[in-house]
């Protein structure tokens, strides 16, 4: 038998290094060739490290949040044959392993939607001063890590919540440790609910329990790109109110025309056509600044980022040449990357290279914003909430239908004259829709 190490792999474009977000093995394991052994984050996506060759697993390189430069060792397997490490080289280093504890295998972390297919995976956790387990915890094994936060729906944190339940001493059985409706169940049966003195509603429960989360893999990554954009970039905020009343009527028509046989249109294909239009005017809009070099790169073809919101953060995939898009290939376009990314299928392509950005919180998108720039763009369009008001046109008072834009601009870039003009541009294409189509 012999020993292979896995280094980890040049991603490509230049990266040095990346942090390990996930272990799929632990040490023991075996490994088929090919298995996924490992997940790393660059500074835009989720890459899996799959085993070359088949092993039991030795000793695992890193930690969880570990940063690990491009090369280093990621994985020991034990193999049949002499492997690629010599046998000095290997014993050293089994020597070195027996020294010093091995890595533990990482919890998996939760689905992003619970599915009832799955079983549950039996972890522990062991509660003060507990009864004995009942028949439903006894596929509880595993304990939980100390001070990791408990893994739980917002219903089932409501529920604890009202039951007055500290979740971190609730034994989970969900999958990858999650704690479910029936656990919460199984812990108060046992006597671990918690009432309020007095008897009285247990929502006035004192609660003195507290959580650690470490900060990793991609909200590790946004923040450290939202601290960089706002550092960096002195931004400017503008807002303005945008009568959507005919843009929203041509899109239902369009939809009941179109929409079985092309797919439904939302509001943000239309933004996107209005932008694109606007940017022949305000090509200034659509660039990059590289402020180390002191040259700002304008784009003709328009790389439109579409910050999507996914159960892990919030990423930007880009509709790549939306100017050569219609609005039903900029839809589908669109739908097509938020389902990538809210799967975690987006590739690094996919999330790089975008020269203007929308943000948009849809329907709960409030009365205005003030959006960070996405970092090295010059300019982020945010969309708010659409809401029918009363509003005065001839005259008369109208039930319109109004929005606000709320967009930020790199004030050593864009003036404040220009920044106002372009949201203008936007806003008369948006208000007399049939300009959309005009060339």
């Amino acid at each position: 038998m012999g020993q292979h190490v896995i280094k980890m792999p040049d991603i490509g474009e230049g990266i040095a290094e990346v942090e390990l977000v996930g272990w799929k093995v632990g040490v023991g394991d075996a490994v088929s060739e090919d298995q996924i052994v490992a997940e790393v984050m660059t500074d835009k996506a989720t890459v899996e490290i799959p085993s070359p060759v088949a092993g039991t697993v030795l000793a695992l390189g890193g930690a969880l949040g570990e940063t690990m430069a491009v090369g280093s060792e990621l994985i020991r397997l034990e193999v049949a044959g002499e492997g690629n490490v010599k046998p000095g080289e290997a014993a050293a280093a089994s020597e070195a392993a027996a020294e010093k504890p091995a890595v533990a295998r990482a919890p998996e972390p939760p689905p992003r939607l619970p599915d009832p297919k799955l079983e549950p995976t039996p972890v522990a956790v062991k509660a003060p001063d507990a009864p004995a387990l009942t028949n439903h915890e006894s596929r509880i094994t595993n304990p939980r890590f100390t001070g990791e936060a408990p893994l739980a729906s917002p219903a089932v944190r409501r529920r604890a919540w009202d039951l007055g339940i500290e979740l971190r001493f609730v034994p989970p059985t969900g999958p990858g440790g999650r704690v479910m409706h029936a656990d919460l169940d199984a812990y108060a049966a046992r006597g671990g609910q918690v009432q309020p003195a007095g008897g009285g509603s247990s929502g006035y429960a004192r609660r003195t329990g507290e959580e650690q989360i470490p900060v990793m893999g991609l909200r590790r990554r946004i923040a450290q790109k939202m601290q960089d954009s706002w550092r960096r970039i002195p931004h400017i905020t503008y807002v303005e109110e945008i009568d959507v009343t005919e843009v929203e009527a041509l899109r239902g028509k369009l939809n009941a025309k179109w929409g079985k046989e092309r797919g439904k249109l939302t509001f943000l294909p239309f933004l996107a056509r209005a932008m694109v239009l606007a940017l022949r005017d305000f090509p200034q809009m659509n660039a990059r600044y590289d402020d180390e070099a002191n040259v700002i790169t304008r784009h003709h073809g328009v790389q439109l980022g579409i910050a999507t919101q996914s159960d892990s953060g919030l990423s930007v995939p880009v509709v790549a040449h939306a100017e050569s898009l219609d609005l039903w290939q900029i839809a589908a376009e669109i739908a097509r990357l938020a389902a990538a990314v809210r799967a975690g299928k987006a590739t690094r392509e996919e999330l790089s290279g975008s020269t203007i950005t929308i943000t948009s919180l849809g329907p709960i998108g409030g009365i205005m914003s003030t959006p960070i720039i996405n970092h090295p763009e010059v300019a982020i369009v945010g969309v708010n909430r659409m809401i029918e008001r009363p509003c005065i046109r001839n005259g008369l008072v109208e039930a319109r239908k109004l929005m606000n834009l709320s967009s930020s601009f790199d004030h050593r870039v864009v003036d404040g004259m220009e920044s106002a003009e372009f949201v203008q541009a936007i806003r008369s294409l948006l208000e007399n829709p049939a300009l959309l189509f005009v060339e």
